[in-house]
Parts: structure tokens; C-alpha cells; sequence
């Protein structure tokens, strides 16, 4: 009875291993897509500076991976996606250029959409702020007579 109890709880168990490691094989077919950052802060910059920066895509997956579409959130953010398929263990940059003519804060986001089987549409954002350039400041004359009036 106790062999038989025994083998019965292993079988179970060998089961049970077996049914976990053939879902992580499962998870990592096709296509995988990783990217280093979810967000780029742009910090604080003057108006007309460099709005460009970088997102790198991994492809982790067994499959090459695709991304069919890379679209800004607004006409101010211009997503630059690579148009040759990713292979597995690659990685490719997303430039993304934001318009810095614009004042004011910057909170966008880039939705890439791809042949991934883990996300098909991932999504990165920037932000930051734009500053006016400072102003050419011209010094103020002290009034001419008293200040109390007196």
C-alpha cells in the first residue's frame, strides 16, 4: 500500500513539473518583444532643443519579430520604427523626435504595434518640459528723486 501511495504522489508531482515547464516553453514561442524603458524624461529643456531620444526593442521570442507600426499620440511626436524584422536574440532602436517649438509640459506616448505574443501593442511615453528661452533682461533705472516722496 505504501508503494503504491508513494508512486501515485510521485507521478503526481512528475505531472505537475512536467505541465509547469511545458507552459514556460509555450510562453516563449514566437515573436517577444522587450524595450529598455517605459518612459524618457526629457528633463527640462528650452524651446528648439534636441527632442530626439531612443527606445531599444529586444526581440526574446523564437520567432522574428515585426513591428508593423510604430504611432506617435499627437503630429508633435514622430516615431521612426526599423522596417526589417527583428530576429530572435536582436535588437533594433525606435527613434522617436519630439517638436521642442512647443512650450509647455510634455507627456506623449508611442504605441508600436507588432507580431509580439506578449504584447502586440506596447506603448512608451516621454515627457519633460519645454522652457521659454530667457529673455534678454535689461536692467531697470532707479527712480530719479526720493522714494518716499519726501
Amino acid at each position: 500500500m505504501r508503494k503504491a501511495v508513494f508512486t501515485l504522489s510521485f507521478l503526481v508531482v512528475a505531472l505537475l513539473g512536467f505541465n509547469s515547464y511545458a507552459q514556460e516553453v509555450v510562453s516563449k514561442a514566437g515573436a517577444q518583444i522587450s524595450i529598455d524603458k517605459e518612459v524618457h524624461d526629457y528633463g527640462t529643456m528650452e524651446q528648439g532643443g534636441n527632442g530626439e531620444c531612443v527606445f531599444v526593442v529586444t526581440n526574446n521570442g523564437t520567432e522574428p519579430l515585426i513591428l508593423s507600426r510604430c504611432k506617435g499620440s499627437c503630429g508633435c511626436t514622430v516615431p521612426s520604427c526599423p522596417q526589417e524584422p527583428i530576429a530572435p536574440g536582436a535588437s533594433a532602436s525606435i527613434k522617436v523626435k519630439y517638436d521642442t517649438k512647443r512650450i509647455g509640459l510634455i507627456n506623449k506616448s508611442v504605441t508600436i504595434t507588432s507580431n509580439a505574443t506578449n504584447s502586440p501593442n506596447a506603448v512608451v511615453r516621454i515627457k519633460g518640459e519645454i522652457l521659454n528661452p530667457a529673455a534678454e533682461a535689461t536692467p531697470e533705472k532707479a527712480p530719479a528723486g526720493p522714494v518716499n516722496g519726501k
